[in-house]
């Protein structure tokens, strides 16, 4: 893996070595501070074809690489809270946040438990209650869903063990209300892995700090959706690059909202 930016500090951030995980991890860390009082830093981290494609026959995995897979568990075992749409969770099988050792005592001194929360997004509670990311993960799983949630659907959460929080007055969740509801549990240091519709609806709400971009150099071509595909913006938002690492062709982005950097 190689820095490209910001500039080098030396000749040796050019050549070719794989970077640690703790490396890593303080390059990836979080700001010290959420940017405002009450609210969550909101990541995201996804996965592009050089034609824009956000998954290949419905999952990322194919559009990844080792150094992408080391590059998101790194952003995993530094977040509070992974934040994930529901047709996510199903798509890609979904599974609890595992502890690992090399996060331990950066968590530990963070003040973070062994694993970070997994947070689903869902209005009709269509999931599959019985799974393991329900009935055993080594932290709760926790549902954001809206206060018209079908009954039946919330008691069928709650009986799987799921911490059910209310983010959104009708059936559905409203983005807008996601990162404070979250932040409110102490869970202020937020990765979303998407699916396009939930990013897309975070970049219409204006709450996306951040956008992580590996950019896989493939075209996939097909009918697959580009990583956001939620609400129209009436003016595109402007994010500021803050960094490029580049490994085998792929090229690991990083940028901030511009106005909060």
């Amino acid at each position: 893996m190689r820095r490209l930016f910001p500039s080098p500090l030396s000749p040796a951030d050019l050549d070719e070595r794989e970077w640690g995980l703790d490396e890593l991890a303080d390059f990836y860390a979080y700001p010290d501070a959420p940017p405002a009082q009450g609210r969550a830093w909101l990541r995201a981290n996804m996965v592009s074809s050089l034609d824009g494609a956000a998954h290949h026959e419905g999952r990322s995995q194919p559009l990844s690489s080792d150094a992408d897979m080391r590059i998101f568990g790194t952003l995993r075992g530094l977040a509070d809270a992974v934040v994930v749409g529901a047709e996510t969770v199903r798509q890609e099988g979904y599974r609890p946040a595992r502890a690992r050792e090399a996060f331990a005592a950066r968590r530990a001194a963070l003040g973070q438990g062994p694993a970070p929360v997994i947070a689903v997004v869902s209005a009709g509670l269509g999931l599959d209650f019985s799974l393991p990311l329900f009935t055993s993960p080594l932290v709760p799983t926790i549902v954001l869903t809206g206060a018209e949630a079908p009954a039946d659907r919330v008691a069928a959460a709650r009986a799987a063990g799921a911490e059910l929080v209310v983010a959104g007055e009708g059936r559905g969740v409203d983005p807008a209300l996601v990162p404070g509801a979250l932040a409110e549990r102490g869970l202020t240091r937020l990765l979303t892995e998407g699916g396009p519709r939930l990013l897309g609806q975070f970049a219409a709400a204006g709450v996306l700090d951040e956008m992580c971009l590996s950019l896989a150099p493939m075209m996939a071509a097909g009918s697959a959706p580009r990583i956001a595909a939620g609400p129209h913006l009436e003016v595109p938002e402007r994010f500021a690059l803050g960094s490029v690492l580049e490994e085998d062709g792929f090229l690991f982005t990083r940028y901030t909202r511009h106005q909060r950097i």
